[in-house]
């Protein structure tokens, strides 16, 4: 045989070069593929964050459309207090027997259930209750017989609760300690 048939035809590689030639593509393509896992990997991370984001997203707004349900009425119930206020220190003072005291009791019943209906709850401690204060705000305090300290001596004017939300503390005398 002669040089020439040992020769590559013109445009071929050695065997030599074609076999690294192939080593470094497939080098080339395990490093793309390392980088799509990589790429891909990170697109996953990015969409469980993207995913929580949506739900904690949801969640917010089901509790503040909770929320703005349950405390609609809270304005026109907080403006209705005073009502209530005056209703109760009129039948305080009502004779009995007088036909419009039972008038203003029905109408203060009404009241009441309407506004129970909407979520509002009166807090009017008693003698003798456990003072809160959460829900009682103490305008004095008294040396009061029989009654033990931090107690409730008298209650000045009743609170409202609105869906557990305070509107209005209640007024009371605590007893005092020791």
């Amino acid at each position: 045989m002669s040089n020439e048939a040992n020769e590559n035809q013109p445009g071929e590689q050695p065997a030599g070069e074609r076999a690294h030639a192939a080593e470094q593509a497939q080098d080339a393509l395990h490093d793309r593929i390392e980088a799509l896992q990589g790429e891909l990997e990170q697109l996953r991370a990015r969409s469980l964050v993207e995913r929580a984001d949506l739900d904690n997203q949801r969640k917010r707004l089901a509790r503040d459309l909770d929320n703005a349900r349950r405390f609609a009425n809270e304005r026109l119930l907080g403006e209705l207090l005073p009502v209530f206020d005056s209703l109760e220190a009129g039948l305080a003072n009502a004779p009995e027997g007088d036909p419009l005291r039972a008038g203003v009791e029905l109408t203060l019943r009404q009241l009441h259930k309407v506004a129970e209906s909407n979520g509002l709850s009166e807090v009017a401690p008693g003698p003798g209750d456990a003072f809160d204060p959460e829900r009682h705000q103490a305008m004095s305090v008294v040396d009061a017989e029989g009654l033990p300290p931090g107690a409730v001596a008298q209650l000045f004017q009743k609170g409202y609760v609105l869906n557990e939300r305070l509107l209005r503390p209640a007024l009371v005398v605590v007893a005092r300690s020791g």
